[in-house]
């Protein structure tokens, strides 16, 4: 393992062994097709940004990661999306391992895939998601592996506007009825947000979220198996909300 968690692979990191292997994999395929004798019809694909995924900077560390999410997201709203490292060779060299430089901890709403509005390829993301963007032992026990295995440097918990989930904790809350099914265990995790927010001027509902992830946050960060990385500055936990109306996530 290089600086900061890199993992390495005969003396470079995985991400740069993933770059020799798109490259080896792209040299091949044109060797071949100089050398066939027979008669085919050559189809190029077009020189776009995916196919120079592999030549982005190396993200060791958390700061760099951080920097990453921001600069994707920026890309998503202003609709200059590059949608990187999802080319074929790509994917065929992701098929070695994996080296994502953060994870994401979100709802499971559809209107907020990470890889999208952070836009972000294959490989890159460590993608965890949950109505509510909770934290249970399934959930903790999926950064924990993150962070143990593959030493991604950074865990966002990302919440966002009007949440389904908080929603239906607040109304069950105001109304007095039971959630049906196994929704009461995520209106059970929610819970405790809503007594924050209650203490805070403005909107319950968006109190309620953005109190939610907070707490989400402190539950990962309380987690045993990160007490070293956070402690030797290998690992931050941060949060984010996601606005649904303009597309901006607001680091917090």
């Amino acid at each position: 393992m290089g600086e900061k968690g890199t993992v390495m692979v005969d003396g470079m990191s995985r991400r740069a062994a993933l770059g020799l292997l798109v490259t080896g994999a792209a040299v091949a395929a044109g060797c071949g097709a100089q050398k066939s004798t027979t008669s085919t019809t050559t189809v190029t694909a077009p020189a776009t940004a995916s196919a120079t995924a592999s030549a982005r900077p190396q993200i060791a560390d958390a700061a760099g990661a951080l920097a990453e999410l921001k600069a994707g997201n920026a890309r998503f709203v202003s609709a200059r999306m590059q949608h990187p490292a999802q080319d074929p060779q790509h994917r065929l060299a992701l098929s070695k391992g994996q080296d994502p430089f953060a994870v994401v901890l979100s709802c499971s709403d559809s209107r907020l895939p990470p890889e999208v509005i952070f836009d972000q390829g294959l490989g890159d993301l460590f993608v965890v998601r949950v109505a509510g963007n909770i934290v249970d032992p399934a959930l903790l026990g999926s950064i924990e592996y993150a962070v143990g295995h593959l030493h991604t440097p950074l865990v966002l918990v990302l919440g966002h506007q009007n949440c389904g989930a908080v929603a239906a904790t607040l109304e069950a809350l105001q109304t007095h009825t039971e959630p049906h099914g196994d929704i009461a265990a995520l209106v059970s995790a929610i819970k405790p947000a809503v007594g924050v927010a209650g203490s805070r001027p403005g909107d319950l509902l968006d109190n309620t979220i953005r109190a939610n992830v907070e707490r989400s946050r402190d539950q990962i960060i309380a987690s045993p198996e990160l007490k070293l990385p956070l402690d030797a500055g290998d690992l931050n936990v941060v949060t984010a909300y996601y606005s649904l109306n303009s597309g901006e996530v607001e680091f917090t």
